[in-house]
């Protein structure tokens, strides 16, 4: 008898990838010892292109190989996701989902203004937006390198991946949503409470309509768009 089927290891294995993959950018963001005290984060083109070519890229290289290395290329993996020609739907895909997490993102930012007005507590700082034409390409850059790790991983990896291991579509989805909510923690519980709702909604429009361009594109695109805020509330 084996000690530990193949569909035991998958979430043991799940669970490795998310500490060796995501706990280091965590601690790179850092957390502050007062968050009431900061009230913007200043961009830095520098730290971002760091990020994005030290970490990102090489994390999702790591994820890619690790997925195609056990699954053959004729089913759908990772690694296949290359040679798929872009469709109608990923374009659809991208508007519905960008549109959402827009909305729900600002849903959260006016909820934050009206009970930090009615209890006296501070504003979560603002991120700064980038202060020239190369710091928007680094931004542009960085959000899609942070789009791609992100969906690879907490959507397209674990939603499918999991299947035989958690069969039940919805606890793979608390179970994905769960652990991106826990990668944004040093955002503060707001920001917890934005990567929950949007990693549920992301999860559903991949489990409806299988566009994982699609979510990635609306993911980057709503960062790009949190950086672009900047400029008006400057």
């Amino acid at each position: 008898m084996e000690l530990l089927k193949k569909e035991n290891r998958i979430p043991l294995e799940s669970i490795i990838l998310f500490f060796v993959l995501f706990f280091p950018g965590i601690y790179a963001s850092g957390f502050p010892a007062r968050p009431d005290t900061i009230e913007t984060i200043p961009f830095s083109m520098m730290r971002e292109l760091g990020r994005t070519v030290t970490y990102s890229i090489p994390s999702l290289a790591l994820l890619w190989y690790l997925a195609s290395d056990k699954m053959p290329l004729k089913k759908k993996c990772l690694f296949s996701l290359k040679r798929k020609p872009l469709l109608r739907r990923d374009f659809f895909v991208f508007g519905t989902g960008l549109a959402g997490l827009i909305f729900i993102g600002v849903s959260i930012s006016i909820l934050v203004s009206i009970v930090s007005q009615a209890y006296g507590l501070p504003l979560p700082p603002r991120v700064e937006a980038p202060g020239n034409i190369l710091g928007w390409i680094v931004m542009i850059f960085a959000c899609l390198g942070t789009g791609y790790l992100e969906e690879s991983y907490f959507r397209y990896y674990l939603l499918t991946k999991l299947r035989k291991a958690l069969p039940n579509t919805t606890v793979r989805v608390f179970f994905s949503t769960f652990l991106f909510a826990i990668c944004h923690m040093y955002e503060g519980p707001w920001g917890v409470l934005n990567a929950a709702l949007a990693g549920i909604f992301l999860s559903v429009l991949f489990i409806r309509y299988r566009s994982f361009h699609g979510i990635t594109w609306a993911h980057a695109a709503y960062n790009m768009f949190v950086y672009t805020m900047g400029v008006f509330t400057s």
